[in-house]
């Protein structure tokens, strides 16, 4: 590398390591310490098609994901011997899969979701040319479950593919799943497949398994989480879960990998089931709990102190997410702030302290 690029690297990583002293506006932690994997870094790892079923490319991390895979399936409560899933590129990736097992099952269903739900769901709707009904959101970012009542209603000779928040974009709003599936079974509709993204708050509300529960013994057939919010990744990655016979509807032997893709992408980043793999196994789910309940204690403080400081703050219940009205412009870019409309968000992800919200404050 020529002495120029070679400046413009180190000033490039300056600017990252100062940029991640100040970031509170989106829900990623970075606060892991993957050195011992470094020597992977040499290796084109690829979990090419199916993580259950080997291939002929042999420099993958299958056995890994499947650990993973075990690991998330046991946490959402998946059905033991009717579960399947893989490590995705992110919770969109999942949410995408989810959508085209359902689409798949029910190629007449509808897919509704609410107002809140996060940009990924109306894309990936656009690309699997699926019907959808948009439903209103209450004031916290929930669904409006009368609202829902009254779509399926309207369409109640179509099966209902339903999306479900387990902690919306800007408010950490969760869906009821029992509301749900109770509105289902007011309207008399028995086809129906229930998708959740818990893309942030999935993996850290399931460990504490408390009321309302979204898990597949709830009524889900699919879960899509992220690997790199709660739990931490240098790559994005994500984790779906679902239902192994709606799985076995999309399987294509391809004779070139000598394996089955049941993938979206087919070619898959084989790294971050390591990654997953070395934090699962590092921290346990009581550690895993503790950093969840750390989270938790920073973002209760982080309200207090912005209620002291008169400002209109507040958060949902069981929620890491801090939402209050948009600042100054100045402070939503020194701080990476999310904003929408007239209000922004802090997320008190893993790695946040007391002390980088009261730095914050003063600036607020």
């Amino acid at each position: 590398m020529n002495k120029e690029n070679q400046e413009r690297l180190n000033i490039y990583i300056e600017k990252v390591q100062e940029r991640a002293q100040n970031f509170l506006g989106y829900p990623v932690s970075i606060d892991f310490d993957y050195s011992e994997l470094y020597p992977l870094l040499k290796y084109p790892l690829n979990n090419l098609g199916d993580p259950l079923i080997e291939s002929t490319y042999d420099l993958n991390s299958r056995s890994i994901e499947r650990e993973v895979v075990q690991f998330f399936a046991d946490l959402f409560k998946a059905p033991k011997d009717n579960y399947w899933g893989y490590v995705t590129n992110g919770g969109s990736e999942g949410n995408l899969y989810g959508l085209y097992l359902a689409r798949e099952l029910y190629p007449k269903g509808i897919v509704y979701y609410s107002e809140h739900t996060h940009y990924c769901i109306n894309k990936n709707i656009h690309l699997l040319n699926m019907p959808s009904i948009v439903i209103r959101s209450q004031e916290n970012g929930e669904m409006d479950y009368q609202d829902l009542k009254e779509a399926l209603h309207l369409q109640r000779q179509h099966p209902a593919i339903i999306i479900t928040n387990i902690g919306t974009t800007m408010t950490e709003a969760k869906d009821d799943i029992s509301k749900i599936k109770k509105v289902l079974k007011e309207s008399a509709i028995r086809s129906h497949y229930i998708h959740a993204d818990g893309a942030l708050a999935g993996t850290y509300l399931a460990l504490f398994e408390k009321e309302p529960r979204f898990d597949f013994e709830q009524g889900i057939d699919s879960i899509a989480i992220s690997g790199h919010k709660f739990i931490g990744s240098p790559i994005p990655c994500g984790v779906v879960i679902v239902k192994k016979n709606y799985r076995d509807r999309i399987g294509q032997t391809i004779p070139y990998i000598g394996t089955l893709d049941t993938t979206i992408t087919g070619s898959r980043n084989g790294h971050s089931p390591v990654f997953l793999w070395h934090a699962i196994n590092k921290l346990g789910r009581e550690g895993l709990k503790a950093r969840a309940l750390k989270c938790f204690e920073v973002a209760e403080y982080a309200l207090e102190e912005m209620k002291k400081l008169g400002i209109k703050a507040w958060k949902n219940p069981n929620a890491i997410t801090v939402i209050f009205p948009k600042p100054a412009e100045e402070i939503c870019v020194k701080w990476q702030l999310a904003s929408d409309g007239e209000f922004s968000h802090i997320i008190c992800m893993p790695g946040v302290t007391k002390e980088k919200i009261d730095e914050f404050l003063k600036d607020l």
